[in-house]
């Protein structure tokens, strides 16, 4: 059974509540093989990946969030679900897996699991040209 708590107006769902209270993988990773960095100038929520990858491995992630708890929740979040995944699996990683993972957000949150997805993806482009890899092709291929 989920159990929801309103705060600020909003419905949150339990899973969100604690991944805002006690976030995971928060921090910055020294050398990271790649850092992404999104924000959205409409709320003021801004997103910071950092990603380690060994082989076709992430094998350690973090990220530092200036913004609400739910765009700390949908961080927090997001990196559990693709630390120790190949690259694919979190070129494949979508805001809706993040939502749903949560147990949902309010409509006018949704916006912090896109963001979530997009920091992310922007590590791994940062990562491939690094890499001296063009990202595109890369970072794209999950849109066809």
């Amino acid at each position: 059974m989920t159990w929801t708590i309103k705060k600020m107006g909003f419905t949150y769902s339990e899973k969100v509540m604690d991944h805002f209270a006690n976030p995971r993988n928060v921090g910055e990773i020294e050398n990271a093989d790649g850092i992404g960095e999104v924000g959205n100038s409409k709320c003021g929520d801004i997103m910071k990946m950092y990603l380690k990858i060994d082989g076709d491995t992430i094998t350690d992630v973090k990220f530092k969030t200036f913004g609400c708890g739910a765009a700390i929740a949908t961080s927090s979040m997001a990196t559990e679900l693709i630390k120790g995944k190949s690259i694919d699996n979190a070129l494949n990683l979508t805001n809706k897996a993040v939502m749903e993972a949560l147990d949902g957000l309010p409509p006018v949150k949704v916006h912090c699991s896109v963001l979530a997805e997009e920091a992310i993806k922007s590590a791994l482009s940062d990562y491939y040209r690094k890499q001296g890899i063009d990202p595109e092709p890369m970072v794209g291929k999950i849109e066809d």
